[in-house]
């Protein structure tokens, strides 16, 4: 995997994955940047509800689940000193399909957080606390 990040001015860089996707970093106005993107540290934050997200999507799949919709809420407390690391996190799914099984859902995001997503458990393997809930809906 590649990665690779040109500076562009002030604060704000542009980001180009190994696969040809670009997008904008950019830094807080108070730190001279601009506010044109995210900051480095929301992206490892979407990184991880990313990462989560596609495991647990791709294990309901799996097991046949009508899954309609998914969203992953996260929340995230840093340190206060330097360096400002990830402390806490909490991920929240909203899952919404129909009939789906709350085992079934449970099992998906248990799965995810303690063997698939690389990112959650690399982040807990460095000692941010990492926790999840989810919520059914019917669609």
């Amino acid at each position: 995997m590649k990665a690779r990040i040109k500076w562009t001015d002030g604060r704000q860089f542009v980001a180009e994955s190994g696969s040809g996707h670009s997008l904008v970093i950019d830094g807080h106005p108070d730190h001279g940047g601009r506010n044109t993107g995210p900051r480095p540290m929301e992206l490892l934050l979407m990184g991880l509800g990313g990462c989560s997200s596609f495991d647990v999507i791709d294990i309901l799949a799996k097991a046949r689940a009508q899954v309609t919709d998914c969203v992953a809420e996260l929340e995230a407390v840093r340190a206060d000193a330097v360096p400002a690391v990830f402390e806490k996190i909490h991920l929240h799914f909203v899952v919404s399909g129909r009939a789906l099984k709350e085992a079934q859902v449970k099992r998906a995001v248990e799965l995810s957080a303690q063997k698939y997503c690389s990112a959650s458990i690399m982040l807990a393997k460095g000692g941010v606390e990492i926790t999840h809930s989810f919520e059914i809906r019917e669609s």
